[in-house]
């Protein structure tokens, strides 16, 4: 009987991957550069590499693996196709599901990486006990997922949770990998800030300790601000405005009793959620303004717990 469940979590720089046991327990996390290069073809026989090569190493046998459970920073279709990665060189649909289980030869599901991450948190995490509750997921691009009543929605075309293209500024801003403009990723990806940093770098030549970085990270922001520099401290502002208000305007369609923050840029830390929290306050609609706002327990952790839990049945299927 199978013992182990595998759980891939595909990102725009790295693609993490763990063995887990059917409760969750961690038995070995190892990763890859994910590499985009020739429209990201490369990436799931990549992933598929590693994870025969990890189970000969730990004396596997893939007759030991339940299932493999993915996400994708993208929607994905029921048939465990993605339409477009725009964050991974895929412009063209991808049918990862059947790719992987071809190689594999086992049970493969596939879902949104934000939504994975999610179930993770249900799992094991912050949300463990919450049966609504909206995650976003800041790194590469913005991710989100939506959980009503326990369950993950999907939408009609598994596009419900794009959080990352909910347009926040309408006329003149920047153009998002979608091909939209204004799109919340322009401003609160880790891609985002740096670009937004550098453009009012150039606009005001501000006094600030981000002109003597060679080439600045959205961390390099963030690290400045806690120091108090005024122009970092306006940068992070700006970003707690983009998404206190895309947070105010899905808590009068979710109503949730959490939001949740991950992904990279959440390493930021209480500075960041502060700033988020303010501008919260000032668009939520009354009933909603006591809504929780909590940082993702799991960390890195979570997608690929929450890829497990997907593989062991538990979660959605794809």
């Amino acid at each position: 009987m199978s013992k182990y469940l595998v759980g891939v979590d595909i990102g725009g720089q790295t693609t993490k991957m763990a063995i887990c046991t059917k409760s969750g327990e961690l038995i070995e996390k190892f990763s890859i550069v994910t590499d985009i290069f020739d429209e990201g073809i490369r990436i799931i026989p990549n992933a598929a590499k590693a994870i025969e090569a990890k189970l000969e190493e730990l004396s596997l046998a893939i007759k030991d693996i339940q299932g493999v459970g993915v996400g994708i920073p993208g929607p994905v279709d029921e048939q465990g196709v993605v339409p477009v990665g725009v964050n991974i060189g895929w412009s063209k649909p991808m049918p990862v599901k059947s790719i992987l289980s071809e190689i594999l030869r086992v049970p493969v599901i596939v879902a949104n990486d934000a939504n994975i991450a999610v179930l993770g948190e249900m799992w094991l995490g912050a949300a463990k006990g919450t049966k609504n509750a909206v995650m976003y997921t800041l790194g590469t691009g913005v991710g989100g997922a939506v959980i009503v009543n326990g369950r993950i929605v999907n939408g009609a075309n598994g596009a419900a949770g794009e959080i990352g293209h909910i347009v926040v500024m309408p006329e003149g801003g920047a153009i998002c990998g979608c091909g939209k403009t204004g799109c919340l990723e322009t401003f609160a990806s880790a891609k985002g800030i740096v670009r937004m940093t550098k453009e009012k770098l150039k606009e005001n030549a501000p006094q600030t300790a981000l002109n003597n970085f060679e080439e600045i990270r959205a961390k390099d922001v963030f690290d400045c601000a806690r120091d108090g520099d005024e122009f970092a401290l306006m940068i992070v502002d700006m970003v707690g405005y983009y998404l206190g208000l895309s947070a105010a305007n899905m808590a009068v369609t979710i109503d949730p009793e959490k939001f949740i923050f991950g992904g990279g840029v959440a390493y930021a830390g209480d500075i960041l959620l502060d700033a988020i929290r303010m501008h919260y306050a000032k668009y939520a609609f009354d009933t909603t303004k006591n809504t929780s706002f909590v940082f993702a327990r799991l960390g890195n952790d979570a997608g690929v717990i929450g890829g497990a839990y997907l593989a062991s049945g538990l979660g959605i299927r794809r």
